[in-house]
């Protein structure tokens, strides 16, 4: 029986997948491809977060978090400088620890 999936998965899946039993039909992504799926899994890992709670939450920000990693690593950069220039933009600009929320502005005429 065959299943289709046509998605970018992590490097141990087709590992996994032969010690099941089952043969894992793959290819390697070009750099634009790869950048496309990497995308794709972000927003997958996006709608698996919205609907996780607890543990399962923590899981899915952990998911999010690698594809993060990789496709700054596209952009020449690294994880860890994502997390300095959000601190520099939390100094600069604040976080989102208070929970506000702007309602409206109201312009002084």
């Amino acid at each position: 029986m065959e299943q289709i999936y046509n998605k970018l998965v992590r490097d141990k899946i087709p590992e996994i997948i032969k010690s099941n039993g089952d043969e894992p039909i793959t290819r390697v992504l070009t750099d634009d491809e790869y950048k496309i799926e990497l995308e794709k899994k972000l927003n997958e890992e996006y709608q698996e977060v919205l609907s996780a709670t607890g543990k399962d939450r923590i899981e899915e920000l952990a998911d999010m978090l690698e594809i993060m990693k990789y496709l700054a690593k596209l952009e020449n950069a690294t994880l860890e400088e994502i997390i300095a220039i959000a601190k520099e933009k939390g100094a600069k600009r604040g976080t989102f620890e208070n929970k506000i929320f702007l309602e409206k502005t109201l312009r002084k005429e």
